[in-house]
């Protein structure tokens, strides 16, 4: 084996260059394997753009805590009307039974 020359652990260099492989993946590797093609192309704006979704993660979990309490704070006004609506109901049909007692009272005597 030719230590001076380049090669990795998992492709060591062999002695001449006509029969080293070519750098690419290898067929005895299995697919998705710890050692995966690296493209160094973009590289530089992937982790650019990673570091942009780290800094406005904490922005877009305030957001959606803010719109899920909105959402809670909607429902309980949703309830409290209807509660009230039913409670003035409520009230409208006692008023309007004893009018029609207070009628009926009038009419009898």
């Amino acid at each position: 084996m030719n230590i001076t020359g380049p090669g990795t652990i998992d492709r060591p260099s062999k002695h001449e260059p006509q029969k080293q492989d070519p750098m690419s993946t290898s067929t005895n590797e299995p697919s998705g394997s710890a050692t995966p093609v690296v493209t160094t192309i973009g590289a530089t704006a992937s982790r650019q753009n990673r570091t942009r979704e780290m800094q406005l993660i904490p922005e877009a979990m305030a957001r959606a805590h803010m719109h899920e309490r909105l959402r809670e704070a909607e429902a309980e006004r949703r309830a409290l009307s209807l509660m009230t609506a039913r409670r003035m109901q409520r009230r409208a049909e006692r008023v309007s039974l004893r009018a029609r007692r207070a009628l009926a009272m009038a009419v009898m005597q």
